[in-house]
């Protein structure tokens, strides 16, 4: 899963959104000009610049506060760009920026940081070399009049067909058709794709049936600017391609015990497990598998049930939902008394038979190891009720009608 803040997350991991030949000017910025020498800061050296054609534009006005971090930047129309020095302006640390081919565009190499105050000092020359310079000091966007969403599927990864697109936003979002219509899901497969809002902070994408295999799906984020609250602005701005994999869904037979794994429709594997027991029933639906560890620790006080258990090496597990239903591997069995395919012996879990540490040969490892994030888990004739669409990546167990209906676009 991806998380924000160009240091530490990488959902914001944006590309300054500034095209050669084309600066634009974000809901949130402004910009400081220069044409004829005259512009603020002064001209740029001997009298015949107060006659240069080179008009200069910084998109972040002077003096303004909430300027954007992806695309800050000065172009000139009628002239090239001579010189351009950006700095931090509390500490004068120098901000490296990129020329473009043609010298009328320059940009930051890096995403700027919010709530920071810049300057930036252009100068440029016409055809005649009659030079004319421009001026900026301002502030960007800060972290309390910003959101950002923290996105899964990451980009350049391959994932299971049930796998859909998840934000989930750091603040609460008001204006949810402002937000959903500048982020845009679509397939290579052609599959019309909706969006369904769980609450005020997460937005889901899917389509009506699960990806096709092999089909390539493109995310455009384009939040840089739109205000999702009162005086609450995006920043993010990136374009994010995800591969689908083979099509691989297992179904767990409660009262058999037992798991069939169908791959591109064929029947690949039948694996013995153990679902819940009587007292600590396994959830019924699709579920989605959103996270996998070799091996990771499960402790009963996590998920409110006291002390039942606390297992610090639980191997191959695979998340199923938030509030903690995994499928994984079970070491700790009586060999004399196994569960597997005869009864649910869990506290909700799936349980496949395996050994500690992870090694060797088991039902558990060659299904951890034939999984992707993205594959869809289905269990069904259990005791339980049917597992809440947002206890997870498990909006399938939603019909469509009601999905399209949760859309605000």
């Amino acid at each position: 899963m991806t998380t924000p803040d160009r240091a530490t997350r990488r959902a914001l991991g944006t590309c300054a959104a500034l095209m050669v030949g084309a600066l634009a000017l974000t809901a949130c910025s402004g910009s400081a000009t220069a044409e004829d020498g005259g512009g603020k800061g002064g001209g740029g050296g001997q009298g015949s610049a107060r006659t240069s054609t080179a008009k200069i534009v910084i998109s972040a006005r002077d003096g303004s506060t909430g300027a954007s971090i992806n695309s800050t930047g000065v172009r000139v129309s009628d002239g090239t760009l001579t010189e351009v020095k950006m700095t931090v302006a509390d500490t004068g640390q120098a901000v490296a920026g990129s020329l473009s081919a043609d010298g009328r565009n320059w940009k930051p190499k890096e995403q700027l940081e919010r709530g920071t105050k810049y300057r930036i000092a252009a100068t440029a020359k016409d055809a005649g070399g009659r030079t004319s310079a421009a001026n900026s000091v301002f502030t960007t966007v800060t972290p309390a009049n910003s959101f950002i969403g923290t996105y899964t599927p990451d980009g350049g990864t391959t994932v299971g067909v049930g796998m859909p697109v998840s934000f989930t936003f750091d603040k609460a979002i008001g204006d949810k058709k402002a937000v959903q219509s500048h982020i845009t899901v679509t397939s290579s497969s052609g599959q019309k794709v909706a969006g369904h809002w769980f609450g005020a902070q997460r937005l889901d994408f899917r389509p009506d049936a699960y990806w096709k295999a092999g089909s390539k799906v493109t995310m455009k984020i384009d939040l840089d600017g739109v205000e999702g609250a009162n005086g609450v602005f995006g920043v993010q701005k990136k374009t994010v391609t995800f591969t689908v994999g083979r099509s691989q869904v297992s179904t767990v037979d409660a009262k058999t015990q037992t798991m069939t794994v169908v791959r591109d429709g064929r029947t690949v594997q039948t694996i013995p497990v153990s679902t819940g027991s009587p007292e600590f029933t396994t959830y019924n639906g699709k579920m989605v598998i959103s996270e996998k560890f070799t091996q990771t620790r499960m402790n009963s006080r996590t998920v409110g049930l006291g002390g039942e258990y606390d297992i610090d090496d639980v191997p191959h597990a695979m998340r199923l939902t938030t509030s903690g239903t995994y499928i994984h591997g079970n070491y700790w069995y009586k060999p004399g008394n196994p569960p597997f395919g005869r009864f649910g012996s869990s506290h909700g879990c799936v349980g496949l038979r395996d050994v500690r540490g992870a090694q060797g040969d088991t039902p558990a490892k060659w299904f951890y190891d034939n999984s992707l994030v993205g594959d869809v888990v289905i269990v069904e004739n259990s005791a339980d009720k049917t597992v809440a669409p947002d206890n997870g990546l498990n909006g399938w167990n939603m019909p469509w009608n009601e999905w399209v209906a949760g859309s605000a676009a």
